[in-house]
């Protein structure tokens, strides 16, 4: 098999979204720092409330999947739908925008850690302007598997070692785990050929591949075509992100919330929101080419 190396470093950068959360991002920090069909990463992290209390008032997506992993912290989602979610420590939030959604996502405690991660998956032309649909993975729904070698995998998406996590397979065929290595500790595990793939650092650092390229802290790398993802931690541990998925290869173009194929759709999306049809439900339906 062969091994995936380190391509490319995303340093993450101080970023803010919301109503002022301030966070860090690596993907998608600009439009040309993405990694088909991930459209962006966010790490939000403080202890202070100042930098998350306000949170994330009502806002749109339309024409992808968002996926929140909370690591400390509370927060709750509704929706325009009716829909109430409420995430705690371990748990994950899979929503699929698609043709449309009005949400809010806001802190439950007015103190101590918030910590986690927002994801941004592209769907494909096909499946863009389906009805909105969400999915909220308790902690305990996530396998986590204790291995022998000084580390543990929680698997949010995919399969290792013959455990699949909650979510799997699907047009991107998604994988998502999170890896915790003690210090000097070696994960090594299958990802299909041809996925696009890349990690993030969130504790520690790491070493890349048979080359053992070093990854810093709070960054994001990408990784080359291969069959097998191979981390080292370095002396203080590390906890990473792993992240692959099956390239789209689909002209796109994104609008902030709205990510779809062709610049009309943009403005039908635009329109759709300011007329108020999403917030009705009444989605204006378009052509999406496949």
């Amino acid at each position: 098999m062969t091994t995936r190396e380190l391509q490319r470093v995303i340093p993450s950068i101080p970023a803010s979204d919301g109503a002022g959360v301030k966070l860090r991002r690596s993907l998608g920090s600009t439009q040309t720092l993405r990694h088909d069909p991930f459209l962006m990463l966010d790490e939000f992290f403080s202890d202070n409330p100042d930098d998350y209390l306000a949170g994330f008032p009502s806002h749109p997506h339309r024409g992808f999947e968002t996926v929140t992993y909370m690591l400390d912290g509370h927060m709750q989602h509704k929706d325009n739908h009716g829909n109430t979610g409420d995430l705690g420590p371990g748990d994950v939030q899979w929503m699929t925008a698609a043709a449309g959604i009005i949400h809010s996502e806001m802190p439950q405690q007015s103190e101590g850690r918030m910590r986690g991660f927002q994801l941004w998956l592209n769907l494909p032309a096909k499946e863009k302007m389906n009805p909105a649909a969400y999915r909220d993975i308790k902690a305990q729904e996530i396998p986590a598997l204790p291995l022998d070698k000084g580390y543990e995998v929680r698997i949010i998406a995919g399969s290792f070692r013959n455990t699949h996590g909650p979510v799997h397979g699907g047009s991107t065929d998604p994988y998502y785990f999170d890896v915790h290595l003690a210090p000097g500790a070696v994960f090594e595990g299958e990802i299909p050929a041809g996925h696009n793939a890349f990690l993030y650092v969130y504790d520690g650092e790491a070493l890349v591949g048979e080359e053992r390229k070093p990854l810093a802290n709070r960054a994001a790398g990408l990784l080359s075509d291969g069959s097998k993802i191979r981390i080292e931690a370095k002396d203080r541990g590390a906890r990473i992100l792993v992240l692959a998925g099956k390239p789209l290869r689909e002209p796109m173009v994104q609008y902030g919330p709205f990510v779809m194929n062709t610049r009309e759709e943009i403005e039908q999306a635009i329109d759709d929101y300011q007329s108020g049809r999403f917030a009705k439900g009444e989605i204006g339906r378009i052509k999406v080419d496949a």
